[in-house]
Formats: C-alpha cells, structure tokens, sequence
C-alpha cells in the first residue's frame, strides 16, 4: 500500500467516526478527543450532512457545553446502576478496555484514538439495542468509560448472591449486592423485550 493510500485510508476512518458520533449528538469536544479533527471541521459535517435532517427520534441535536462528569448518574437507582453495568461490560467485550483481578479497568493499550471511539462507538450501539429507551446518553457513556478507566471512580464490584460483578462508586459504602440480584429479588427485572421499570 502507497503511504498516500494509507493516510487516505486513516483520513476516511475519522470522517465515518465523526459522523457515527454526530449521529449519537456527541459533543464537538468528544468527536474531537477521538478524530482529531478541528472544532470547525466538527461543524462543518454536522452543518453538510445532518443540519435540517431527522430520524425516528427528530432532529440530530448539537449539545454545547462540557460533557457530564458526574458518577451519581449510574449508582443512584438500581435500575440505572444495572444499564450503566450493561454499558461497562459491553466497553469489555468491544475492546475498549481490560479487567484486572480488582475489578478495575484499564483501557485498550493497543488502541488509538480513533480504534477506541469506534470501540466506544460499537458498545453504545450494542447498549441502545438492548434498552431502546435508554438512561444514558453517548455523553454519559464517554463519562462513564472514562470514570472506569481514568479517574478510577468507578469499578466492578463483586456480588456476594451471584458473585457477577457490577459498576459500584468505590468511594461509597457498599452492600456487595449487583443490580440484577436486586432487580430480581424485587421482582422488578423485565422479562426479554420488556422495558426496565422506570421507578
């Protein structure tokens, strides 16, 4: 392959991941942590391919500002502690990251930029599949991988009825209990194909 060929090549992978994110309302500031593409160049896709343009769920929003950054999101209620372990076992299987025998995750060593937002990418996919009215956004899973991977806020914490593991704030008490165990126990954990119970 022609080194022409290959920076082609590395160019059009940018260009179809800023567009999967636009597509998931990702903020500029994300797209371009993952592309490398200028803010202007962000806008300028959004403005080409998406601006005036809806889907089943209307029109592809641009959300300003910074992404979330708070972990209170995915441990203040059983069933968004369970969506947010279902989102952080999916960033396992995709290989956007690896367990240790804590429970802490690390992320891919072998992925770039761009080969982790595609990882990132595939997960929310798989995520949106299975809770089609979904708790998190694309944002809130950009947090909630970096809170696993970076600042180490979160972990998979082992639970003593199953001995699965599951997203818990490592700086908060906890009763070793995953969100499946609990959901199930209360009779509150949907049968396949039924929505989560928003309570």
């Amino acid at each position: 392959m022609r080194v022409t060929d290959h920076r082609y090549s590395a160019e059009l992978d940018k260009f179809d991941l800023a567009v999967r994110m636009i597509r998931h309302e990702a903020r500029t500031g994300t797209i371009r942590a993952c592309t490398g593409f200028s803010e202007d160049r962000i806008r300028k896709i959004y403005a080409t391919y998406f601006r005036g343009t809806g889907g089943s769920s209307g029109i592809i929003r641009r959300h300003r500002g910074k992404s979330p950054r708070r972990i209170h999101q995915f441990v203040n209620s059983t069933p968004r502690q369970l969506e947010a372990t279902v989102l952080a076992g999916l960033f396992l299987l995709c290989g956007a990251g690896a367990l240790d025998a804590a429970g802490r995750m690390s992320r891919a060593a072998e992925a770039d930029r761009v080969s982790l937002g595609q990882r990132l990418c595939q997960a929310f996919e798989a995520y949106r599949s299975l809770h089609p009215d979904p708790r998190l956004s694309f944002e809130w899973a950009w947090n909630l991988y970096h809170s696993l991977v970076d600042s180490h806020e979160l972990y998979f914490a082992p639970c003593d009825a199953c001995t699965g593991r599951y997203v818990q704030d490592a700086y908060a008490l906890d009763y070793r209990r995953c969100p499946f165990c609990e959901m199930r126990d209360h009779r509150t954990l949907p049968m396949p194909g039924q929505p989560l119970d928003h309570r």
